[in-house]
């Protein structure tokens, strides 16, 4: 079963007789770029996850040769920094903090780079999966802007601070192997097949897993952080709000170096 065509897809699925969800990124000739109305799509895949306790996994996945480069810059840029920290923000934050919240256990396959707001997604499921030639990384600080969808909080808990430390300010992606060493993803794969086959195999072993127990042990899980989505909003609209930050977005549209005077 699958929704009408849009920049996100949803399927229920079956494996083995049992149901599980896929979530598909649907924006290819954009790089899976995220505006307003992906996030609004993603929320209603997610709200009809939620309804369905029946599933007992949910993949997340990009189409074309991205798993996402984030969040899409024209739409974020256009943005005066009050709306960005009323809307863009805090609906970012919202659809993904649910995602993450979701009983059912979510991996994210990334079949290409999953940079900015992309890896924000993607840090937001349990398990991650990655083509060796994936790229993963956080450039936001190269715009100068920050990652506002709880990715610096989220990098932290999952790498710990000093490589969040590593991958935020430097602003310069990691690769695959590397992710793997920190622990960034689960698991790599060197091509399609062998992905497909690593999901499979994953997939086969949550599907026969406790459900309860699996919902109880994320609950237990999630409680190890506190709640940080007000200051990452309005920190997102400080950095929105500088003239660094409108020469970030300029100059990458103008597919120039940014020239940054610290104001």
């Amino acid at each position: 079963m699958q929704m009408e065509e849009t920049d996100v897809l949803f399927s229920r699925l079956e494996r083995k007789g049992l149901p599980w969800a896929e979530i598909t990124l649907n924006r290819p000739d954009k790089g899976n770029a995220i505006h307003l109305p992906m996030l609004d799509q993603l929320s209603s895949a997610v709200a009809r996850i939620e309804a369905d306790r029946s599933l007992r996994a949910v993949v997340v996945r990009g189409s074309g040769r991205f798993f996402s480069t984030g969040g899409d810059i024209e739409a974020w840029g256009a943005l005066p920094p009050d709306e960005m920290g009323r809307h863009w923000i805090p609906r970012g934050i919202d659809v993904f903090s649910r995602l993450a919240a979701l009983h059912q256990p979510v991996i994210a396959v990334l079949s290409g780079h999953a940079l900015g707001g992309g890896l924000e997604l993607a840090l937001a499921a349990d398990l991650r999966l990655a083509l060796r030639r994936a790229k993963l990384g956080t450039p936001e600080v190269t715009l100068g802007m920050i990652s506002g969808w709880m990715g610096v909080s989220r990098l932290a808990e999952t790498i710990g601070p000093a490589r969040a430390r590593h991958m935020t300010l430097l602003g310069t992606p990691i690769s695959a192997e590397q992710a793997l060493d920190w622990g960034l993803v689960t698991a790599i794969a060197d091509d399609e097949p062998a992905l497909e086959r690593q999901l499979e195999a994953w997939l086969d072993t949550l599907c026969a897993n406790g459900p309860a127990a699996m919902a109880l042990t994320k609950g237990i899980l999630s409680g190890l952080h506190r709640d940080l989505r007000s200051h990452h909003a309005a920190a997102a609209a400080q950095a929105a709000s500088t003239e660094d930050c409108r020469e970030g977005v300029r100059a990458f549209i103008e597919k120039r170096p940014p020239v940054y005077r610290n104001r």
